[in-house]
């Protein structure tokens, strides 16, 4: 259970207004900021919502990774998204690819305001092997 929690709240995003409502787009832009990251994607699953009243649809995507899991989810009507990276940290500090990760993320969202948060998650005294890489 130790590990890292990494989520952001991003407003105001000056990126293209269509990524936010594009799931294929998104796709890559997770599986190459994962790559580049040094984590590793295992599986992957995006979903598109059908434009509202309100206006176009956002997506929710997750990507699992060896070390854990990435999810974000998009409000093109607010040009808003959150972030949550969360890393195993049991044989290995993955943090340092956890913070690369959001932060190759904040990059590609462009967001005018930001509000982090990071959080140390278990006991690694506690831990057994095998949980997570």
């Amino acid at each position: 259970m130790h590990g890292l929690h990494l989520t952001a709240d991003l407003r105001d995003c000056r990126c293209d207004p269509g990524l936010l409502q594009d799931a294929p787009a998104l796709v890559r832009s997770c599986l190459d900021a994962v790559l580049a990251s040094g984590l590793r994607a295992v599986d992957q699953l995006f979903h598109r919502f059908p434009d509202g009243p309100q206006g176009p649809g956002g997506v929710t995507a997750t990507v699992l990774l060896a070390e854990s899991h990435l999810c974000l989810h998009t409000w093109p009507e607010l040009s808003g998204v959150t972030l949550d990276v969360y890393v195993c940290n049991l044989g290995a500090d993955h943090g340092a690819q956890a913070r690369a990760l959001l932060a190759r993320l904040l990059a590609l969202f462009q967001a005018g305001r930001v509000e982090r948060q990071e959080l140390q998650r278990g006991l690694p005294a506690v831990e057994s092997e095998g949980l997570c890489p």
